[in-house]
């Protein structure tokens, strides 16, 4: 009898999964759809941030997407995620690396998320690691491809990402740090505003050296995006 009744659960197991998936879908995509049209007047990493940490969250302050700096966004391309353009919201070579990794280390340390799956773990998900959380960024993704597109999804990243504590999107971060608006950075400072997302809540511009990461990171933006140094003479080598 409990073997009989333990079968009819576990035959129940697909269809609860099922049901789950439908359930997501159907709660999520109105929502994306909204974000076609209108800029989310809060975010679930803030929401978080709020209740679990009481940190103040600053006010966002929102600059639409040829605003912000061209400079800044191939910065940003560059160290977060090369292929945006051309992948379709998911890399799956990117995440088996991730999990190959995390599996060699015992936790998942390295998440391979793209740049859409990361403004859909900001809009609608939190920032602690698990690959329950990896798989909804998936499913997140590949709606927001199809319904917002590449610009609009880009442009809510820039504006929602987390860059401190309680400090979200590049101009309020650029703001918070350098007292002045993203148009107005110099090419250094845009490096390492952009290198901070890689750990914005343990440090800030002026500490990222003490991080190996962050420090290869500020290196190689220095390195493709600063001007070359002018000679004495002012002749620039070939």
């Amino acid at each position: 009898m409990r073997k009989n009744l333990l079968a009819r659960r576990l035959l129940l197991v697909p269809f609860f999964v099922l049901y789950a998936h439908l359930f997501f879908i159907q709660a999520t995509i109105p929502v994306i759809y909204l974000y076609r049209f209108i800029n989310p007047p809060v975010t679930s990493v803030m929401l978080y941030r709020k209740a679990v940490f009481h940190w103040k969250i600053r006010k966002v302050r929102y600059l639409p997407l040829k605003r912000v700096p061209k400079r800044t966004r191939n910065m940003i391309i560059k160290v977060e995620d090369g292929s945006f353009f051309v992948h379709h919201g998911v890399v799956p070579a990117a995440l088996k690396n991730a999990w190959q990794i995390n599996k060699r280390v015992g936790r998942p340390l390295y998440g391979g998320s793209t740049i859409t799956m990361q403004t859909a773990r900001t809009l609608f998900l939190v920032p602690e690691k698990s690959y329950l959380r990896k798989y909804a960024e998936m499913i997140l993704a590949v709606e927001m491809e199809h319904i917002l597109g590449k610009n609009r999804i880009f442009e809510l990243y820039l504006n929602y990402a987390e860059w401190g504590k309680g400090v979200f999107g590049v101009e309020a971060a650029s703001v918070y740090h350098y007292k002045r608006s993203v148009t107005k950075l110099s090419t250094d400072e845009s490096a390492r505003l952009v290198t901070l997302l890689s750990s914005p809540i343990k440090y800030s511009p002026y500490t990222i050296q003490k991080s190996g990461i962050l420090r290869s990171r500020y290196n190689y933006l220095i390195s493709r995006f600063a001007p070359p140094p002018i000679p004495q003479d002012g002749i620039v080598a070939p």
